[in-house]
């Protein structure tokens, strides 16, 4: 992991908000920064210094992963030790992320502070601005869950029979999965059939798979903490008119989305190329979510393709292509690619196949 460079950067941007240090809670952002990967702890970065605090559990481990970082045990509650920590470290502003600190943690974080004469400082989305672009490294790590999820996906798609219930079907991804080599799988594994089908995130039932009805599967695997995120729509059996109808418009949306694509591009202007060619299929208002996300040590990060998105797409961003048209009563259609932007235009990295009709 390239954490001298990511540190270089951070500090820059520390620089430029006149920000003398950072408490970094985020675990997504702890590790990125670190390397560490333990469940509990908080680095307390500096132009000179990188602490990594952790309670008694993880100090071994930190030791390990975070070589770079002097390790300071912690006990208590963060109110109990932080201020001596600042002050032994000699800071006056304290930078917290204000998008994981949650209000109660930051009043009672500030009261403390203020008696020991440091001003907090919340930040927003500090961290999270550099993750957006991936270095090689990144990608690669990503391209590797990515075959994993497409090896699970081709499997399903030619194990799941009749009469199949979603749970089942949803476990036999789950299982096919971890023994593909992902960790813990990043997000719950979706399988709906037919009406479910139309909750763009149902959760899997007992519901047995019918014929000619729309089953729409979601899965992600999770490699060295990256994410990949695919979906297809399948139909066992002949597929209705209304099916037939929904997946090709959804299928020329994404391809509309693909291909014009392009970087410096806002999210809006991507959402948009998908969304008038469903609009103009008449499913405008059965596309009622974003186009797509940014995803790598979480699974729904920056940037973001939807509606309101201002963020600008750049090379070096991976992100999902997902439009969907969700019918009540009927179901739903979702084609989903974890894709990259390189040199200007859209790399897809997801191979699964998308034969549905």
């Amino acid at each position: 992991m390239r954490i001298d460079n990511r540190l270089c950067r951070l500090g820059n941007t520390l620089a430029s908000r006149e920000v003398e240090a950072v408490l970094i809670s985020r675990p997504e952002n702890r590790y990125y920064l670190s390397g560490f990967d333990g469940s509990a702890g908080f680095l307390l970065i500096t132009a000179t210094r990188q602490i990594l605090a952790a309670d008694f559990r993880y100090l071994e481990q930190a030791g390990k992963q975070a070589p770079g970082y002097e390790v300071f045990r912690t006990t208590g509650d963060v109110a109990d030790w932080l201020p001596g920590l600042a002050d032994d470290v000699g800071i006056s502003k304290l930078g917290l992320e204000a998008d994981d600190i949650s209000f109660s943690e930051y009043q009672r974080l500030a009261d403390v502070l203020a008696q020991h004469r440091l001003e907090p400082v919340p930040l927003e989305g500090l961290v999270e601005a550099q993750r957006a672009r991936k270095d090689p490294e990144e990608i690669g790590l990503i391209c590797r869950a990515v075959a994993i999820s497409d090896a699970a996906m081709e499997y399903i798609i030619s194990a799941v029979e009749l009469g199949m219930t979603e749970n089942e079907a949803a476990w036999e991804l789950e299982k096919f999965l971890r023994d593909q080599g992902s960790q813990p799988i990043p997000f719950a594994v979706i399988v709906a059939s037919g009406e479910n089908a139309a909750m763009p995130h149902a959760t899997p039932s007992n519901r047995a798979i019918r014929c000619g009805e729309p089953v729409v599967i979601d899965i992600g695997a999770r490699v060295a903490g990256y994410s990949s995120d695919l979906s297809r729509t399948i139909c066992l059996g002949n597929p209705d008119d209304v099916f037939k109808k929904a997946y090709v418009a959804v299928a020329r949306a994404q391809a509309a989305a693909i291909d014009g694509i392009c970087s410096g591009m806002t999210g809006k202007q991507a959402d948009t190329l998908a969304r008038d060619v469903i609009e103009r299929a008449g499913y405008g208002a059965a596309f009622g979510h974003s186009l797509g996300h940014g995803l790598g040590l979480a699974i729904h990060e920056e940037p973001y393709l939807g509606p309101n998105s201002g963020d600008t797409l750049a090379d070096g961003m991976v992100f999902t292509i997902e439009p969907g048209v969700y019918l009540a009563g009927w179901g739903g259609v979702r084609i989903e690619d974890t894709v990259v932007l390189e040199n200007g235009r859209i790399r897809v990295l997801s191979q699964a196949s998308k034969t549905a009709i």
